[in-house]
């Protein structure tokens, strides 16, 4: 419990509120009640009492005491001796000053006495006439029970407050904290490898939006755990299969199978499946390059229109092969880039064009411009991709085997590094084709 950010909160609160509901009434008592609330209090009795004086005839003494009592006002008379009469309270309040300032009134004039200054008792005096002569009549108001009444209904009232401030700050704890318990527990399940966790909420605060963020890395988690075991399984197939053959025919000539006139074939076979596992495995540490250093290309001021006649130049003897036409409009045009990268992706582009081409094919590259962006046009008229292949197309590892089985295969990642390089570059890549007519990518470079 000690360690439950619900019960610190509540706890931390609750003393918060208990410390400042002492001070507001120490500093209340101290400051307001004696000196302003109660002596206002003392001074409405006194003048009460002092207008029933002026106002009520003193000749029916035991009455007139009988009166104060019930307002709670204490009374005693004393006599022409200075004895008390009539009245069961002690005098000794009363000293021989205030006695000889009582005498000295005439008809109904009145005196008061303040024993201290933030006292809450006060006396009044007055004397006596008529048949009652030289006596004198003295009243004690006395309002320190109000002011203990008024305390115990102050400090009441406070503890109400602390009652009704805790129950409303454990109800509103228990709303705030709970939402952060479920993105605890959510988080538990999540570290087992349940990425199908989910948090349902239409709060827009702060807590709102963290456990919208963390659906969102619920879901980047889940994907990438797809992505992994799709590399996996993919990268084991491109090896396994090249391995297979190498192994087969390795076997078979060293157990003597293999006539020695077609040897050659076989160990021709070899090489070309061991060339297949080197180009995956440089592929693999290119894609591995690119997502681990993004940081470290090096950009440069280059002419692209020079750097892609080269790369066609490159080439050559495989568009030669099959006969294609090559068709380059291109302009002079300089860009930032980095520039071993870019030939790269280049490459990638301009191979798959060839290869997946047809005898006697064209391929088209261009250049234009709108107002933030190179444009590189790459087009070719060979056997086209499938419209339901087009949004996976740079999937790392993604083959249209249906529609591409007649030509020689690659292990899926030129596109992918394609992307990744152009991605770098904060430019973009789309693809639009056709089924038996071609294919056509734009490549789109920020102008610097």
């Amino acid at each position: 419990m000690r360690r439950s950010l619900y019960w610190k909160f509540v706890v931390t609160f609750i003393t918060g509120v208990i410390i400042s509901l002492l001070a507001s009434y120490f500093i209340t008592s101290l400051f307001f009640q004696e000196d302003i609330i109660f002596e206002r209090e003392l001074e409405q009795a006194s003048s009460y009492a002092e207008d029933l004086l002026r106002i009520i005839d003193t000749e029916d003494l035991p009455q007139l005491l009988n009166l104060f009592r019930e307002f709670g006002i204490d009374a005693v008379v004393l006599n022409q001796d200075d004895e008390p009469i009539l009245s069961e309270m002690d005098p000794s309040f009363i000293s021989e000053e205030m006695i000889d300032e009582v005498k000295t009134l005439q008809g109904k004039e009145v005196v008061s006495f303040v024993p201290s200054r933030r006292g809450t008792v006060r006396y009044i005096g007055t004397s006596l006439n008529g048949e009652h002569d030289a006596q004198t009549l003295f009243l004690k108001i006395d309002v320190s029970n109000e002011l203990a009444d008024t305390r115990q209904l102050t400090m009441h009232v406070l503890l109400l407050v602390l009652l009704i401030g805790s129950l409303f700050i454990i109800l509103i704890s228990r709303y705030f904290v709970g939402s952060i318990r479920s993105v605890t527990k959510a988080s538990e399940q999540l570290a087992t490898g349940d990425f199908s966790v989910r948090l349902q909420t239409e709060r827009q605060d702060e807590v709102g939006r963290l456990m919208r963020s963390f659906n969102d890395l619920a879901q980047a988690l889940g994907n990438m755990d797809e992505v992994r075991e799709s590399f996996v399984s993919n990268v084991s197939h491109e090896i396994q299969s090249p391995l297979t053959s190498i192994k087969g025919y390795a076997r078979a000539i060293q157990d003597g199978l293999i006539p020695i006139e077609d040897q050659a074939e076989y160990i021709a076979v070899i090489y070309r499946e061991a060339d297949r596992l080197s180009r995956l495995s440089n592929s693999l540490l290119k894609m591995a390059s690119l997502d681990a250093e993004e940081h470290l290309i090096k950009l440069e001021h280059y002419r692209l229109d020079e750097q892609i006649r080269r790369v066609t130049l490159s080439t050559e003897p495989f568009w030669r092969e099959k006969n294609i036409t090559f068709d380059l409009d291109l302009t002079k045009i300089y860009i930032y880039a980095d520039q071993d990268l870019l030939e790269q992706a280049w490459l990638n582009l301009i191979t798959n064009a060839i290869k997946y081409n047809r005898e006697n094919g064209e391929i088209h590259i261009s250049f234009y411009k709108d107002e933030e962006y190179h444009i590189i046009r790459i087009n070719d008229t060979g056997i086209g991709i499938s419209q339901s292949s087009i949004p996976y197309l740079f999937d790392r590892f993604y083959k249209e085997d249906q529609s591409r089985s007649e030509f020689s295969g690659g292990n899926g990642l030129g596109l992918s590094i394609t992307k990744k390089i152009i991605l770098l570059h904060g430019g973009t890549i789309d693809v639009v084709s056709e089924k038996g007519v071609g294919t056509t990518f734009f490549v789109r470079l920020p102008i610097r």
